[in-house]
């Protein structure tokens, strides 16, 4: 019998699925082509929600896949990886996002709020995860970079003081180099 040699691999997550009381989708990324359409997805997401909403675990093995989960008023938090990912690191993930939000959302982490917020939601999990690749996993870094990113509003949609404030500061950077 042949063992399988797993090669070590910084791709650990395959999706990041907010889900509301009812099991819809608010926000959902998929790292990889596990589930390729938007049907398998949907699919994929009422059968973790049958699974896990009206349980007290963390953690779950579904479909081949470890998935990490909590549960915060009227939302589902998961994050998924392969069966032989390390649940520690999943929930780091999973800890790290809803941390990040809590703090955005001033520790009014509901339905309401997040959608109020999904740009922020957007730019936490684009700090967190890129193409499956764990990148941070301190909340603070986080709530921080994604104010930081907020901050760089487009400049069609900053007041002329805003634009002259912006150029202000870049200019006073340049002359203390």
């Amino acid at each position: 019998m042949e063992a399988l040699i797993l090669e070590p691999s910084l791709y650990t997550v395959k999706a990041i699925l907010i889900l509301d009381n009812d099991g819809d989708r608010l926000f959902a990324k998929y790292y990889d082509d596990t589930y390729p359409s938007a049907k398998e997805q949907k699919a994929f997401e009422k059968n973790i929600f049958n699974k896990t909403h009206r349980t007290d675990s963390e953690i779950a093995l579904l479909e081949g896949l470890t998935v990490v989960y909590k549960s915060s008023i009227d939302l589902y938090f998961y994050v998924i990886g392969s069966s032989y990912e390390n649940e520690l690191m999943l929930m780091a993930v999973l800890n790290c996002l809803f941390d990040s939000l809590s703090q955005m959302l001033r520790k009014n982490v509901e339905k309401r709020a997040l959608l109020e917020n999904m740009e922020g939601l957007f730019l936490a999990v684009d700090e967190i995860v890129d193409g499956g690749v764990i990148l941070e996993s301190d909340p603070q870094q986080v709530a921080h970079r994604v104010a930081l990113r907020g901050e760089d509003v487009p400049l069609t949609e900053q007041t002329v003081s805003q634009v002259l404030q912006s150029a202000k500061e870049q200019i006073k950077w340049s002359l203390l180099r």
